[in-house]
């Protein structure tokens, strides 16, 4: 399925063909990447429990997205509220619109589930542009402070500043 186009920008649904190439441009920038990642959202999607986009500019796959309706995860986990995870851009196509134009999608289908949709962002430098962007359109953190490997971080507990220590933000659709 197809949501948008506009010059070579297509957003449409995620395909198998897209994930060897998003992970081999991962791996290349840097990234720790595995192809798992994307077969298991591939998966997800098959089976209905999420809807996995992908950005395509000039032909090329260079972003994605993905939305988990009733996401059992989180903050907000098993509550029927959707969750956007995982949302990346590739770096050299970063400044572009093409993240603003992934989340005004998937913020759109998250809006034909609930009134609200959350999301998991990762605390070190490496998600600063994400952080930065997800307060600017208007996400909240929820309250129940960061999250280590899928639970509270008590406080005063013991956690570590890699891609599993995360903050859950949440925002008002309509």
């Amino acid at each position: 399925m197809i949501y948008f186009t506009k010059g070579q920008l297509i957003i449409r649904n995620m395909e198998y063909r897209d994930a060897q190439p998003i992970t081999d441009a991962e791996i290349e920038q840097g990234w720790n990447a595995s192809i798992e990642k994307y077969q298991r959202r591939l998966e997800d999607q098959r089976t209905e429990k999420a809807i996995s986009l992908v950005a395509e500019f000039s032909g090329k796959p260079v972003g994605y997205i993905n939305i988990y309706p009733n996401s059992p995860w989180g903050a907000f986990g098993g509550k029927n509220y959707p969750e956007i995870v995982d949302f990346g851009v590739l770096e050299k196509y970063r400044k572009q619109g093409i993240g603003t134009v992934l989340m005004d999608i998937a913020e759109e289908i998250a809006a034909t589930y609930a009134d609200v949709v959350y999301l998991g962002v990762g605390l070190h430098s490496g998600y600063g542009s994400a952080q930065r962007m997800y307060v600017k359109r208007g996400y909240i953190p929820d309250g129940s402070g960061v999250w280590y490997q899928d639970k509270i971080c008590k406080q005063y507990g013991e956690c570590k500043n890699d891609d599993d220590l995360v903050l859950y933000l949440s925002k008002k659709l309509r």
